[in-house]
């Protein structure tokens, strides 16, 4: 779904989310942020507002334990949304737990029929899509990780290039 200057992700939710709906789905929206950068500002406005026009939302809000494996509850969250809202932010490359998320929701998207709408909240859509400035030094850490394959990498890479790619929305920190 590409989101045009005069329609937000919130509008084309509201006007689609009751037409077209994926057989079996609990929620219209799946919301993937990273919480340090956006759970009390961004994220938080765009979840009451959602709310707010009867879109139903999952959002996770339990804080994640570092070296965790996804949980089975937002593996589920995700296959059971019509839409993922992808929350691109400065530290959003950081966190396994959120990549790991993306590449579920990219497969989501090709087996599933899920919508996909990313948001690139101060951050260049380049950096995403090419894992540049924030997102390849996230890189480059995660390269120096033992813990961490080769091949997952591989598919966080191939993931975020994925929504990267798709149309969404820009939004840039106003300098005064």
């Amino acid at each position: 779904m590409a989101s045009t200057s005069s329609e937000t992700p919130s509008s084309s939710l509201s006007s689609s989310s009751s037409s077209s709906s994926i057989p079996g789905s609990d929620y219209d929206v799946f919301l993937s942020f990273r919480g340090e950068d956006t759970r009390h500002a961004f994220t938080d406005h765009l979840f009451e507002d959602l709310r707010l026009k009867g879109i139903d939302v999952f959002r996770d809000n339990n804080k994640l334990q570092l070296g965790q494996v996804i949980a089975s509850e937002l593996i589920q969250a995700i296959v059971k949304s019509q839409y993922a809202i992808v929350v691109f932010s400065e530290k959003y490359a950081d966190s396994r737990w959120c990549l790991d998320e993306l590449a579920k929701i990219v497969e989501c998207r090709k087996n599933k029929g899920l919508k996909v709408v990313p948001i690139f909240y101060h951050v260049n859509p380049s950096d995403v899509r090419n894992q540049t400035g924030p997102f390849g030094k996230a890189f480059a850490e995660h390269n120096r990780d033992d813990r961490i394959d080769g091949e997952k990498i591989q598919k966080w890479k191939k993931a975020l290039t994925e929504v990267g790619n798709l149309s969404g929305e820009h939004i840039i920190l106003h300098q005064s």
